[in-house]
C-alpha cells in the first residue's frame, strides 16, 4: 500500500502541516491539517473548518483542493503532492483522485474510516479505467511519514478523546490502551461531550 521511499522535503512539508494543526487545535477545530505543493513550492494550505464554519464538508483536504485549484487557475492537480496528518477520508480521496493529485503523503492511518485503509479509493485503479477522461492514474500513496510527531499533538489536544479515538480503531498509531473500557452507547455519550467542548 506504501509508495516508495520518503522523497526529499516530505518531512519538512509534514512538520507544516503538524505545525498548522496545532493552529487548529487552538482555534477550537480537530487538529487536522493539510497543504499542497507543487515543484516543492506550497501552493495552498489549511486547516479544517468544520467548526468555524458549522459546515461538515470543511475538512482540511476539501479545502485545501480549493484554494490549490484556485491558486494554479486548473481544476486538475496533476503534479502536486498532498500532505495530510490523518489519513484522507472517503469524502476528500475521492476529489484527490478526481483532481488527479500525483503523490499523498499521512502520518497516522484511519483503518475505520480511510480513503484507503477502508475504502482503497486513492489506489482504485478501476475508476481511472472507466473513466480516463475524469480521472488520472491512482496516486503515489506514502504513509506513516512523521506519524508520532502527529499523534503527540492529538494527545495534547485533548488526551482523553485520543484515547478513546486511539480504543475505537480509529486511527493507528501505537497500541491502544488496554485499562479502560467504554460501552458502546456511553462512549458515544461521552465522546459527543468531548467535540462539544470544541463546537
Amino acid at each position: 500500500m506504501s509508495g516508495p521511499a520518503i522523497a526529499p522535503g516530505d518531512a519538512a512539508m509534514m512538520q507544516r502541516c503538524i505545525e498548522l494543526s496545532k493552529t487548529a487545535a487552538a482555534a477550537g477545530e480537530i487538529p487536522f491539517a493539510c497543504l499542497i505543493t507543487r515543484g516543492g513550492e506550497v501552493v495552498a494550505e489549511a486547516i479544517n473548518r468544520v467548526v468555524r464554519d458549522k459546515d461538515v464538508t470543511r475538512h482540511a483536504e476539501l479545502v485545501a483542493i480549493t484554494q490549490a485549484q484556485q491558486a494554479l487557475g486548473t481544476r486538475v492537480l496533476s503534479g502536486c503532492t498532498l500532505y495530510s496528518t490523518i489519513e484522507p477520508c472517503p469524502m476528500c480521496a475521492f476529489p484527490m483522485r478526481e483532481a488527479q493529485i500525483d503523490r499523498v503523503v499521512f502520518a497516522l492511518r484511519s483503518p475505520l474510516m480511510g480513503g484507503l485503509s477502508k475504502w482503497n479509493i486513492l489506489r482504485d485503479d478501476e475508476i481511472a479505467r472507466v473513466m480516463p477522461e475524469a480521472f488520472g492514474n491512482a496516486p503515489e500513496v506514502v504513509v506513516g511519514v512523521m506519524a508520532q510527531e502527529v499523534e503527540a499533538v492529538w494527545k495534547a489536544w485533548n488526551p482523553i478523546a485520543w484515547r478513546v479515538i486511539r480504543y475505537r480503531g480509529c486511527f493507528e498509531g501505537a497500541p491502544p490502551p488496554a485499562v479502560e473500557t467504554f460501552a458502546p452507547a456511553k462512549g458515544r455519550r461521552f465522546f459527543r461531550q468531548l467535540l462539544a467542548i470544541h463546537r
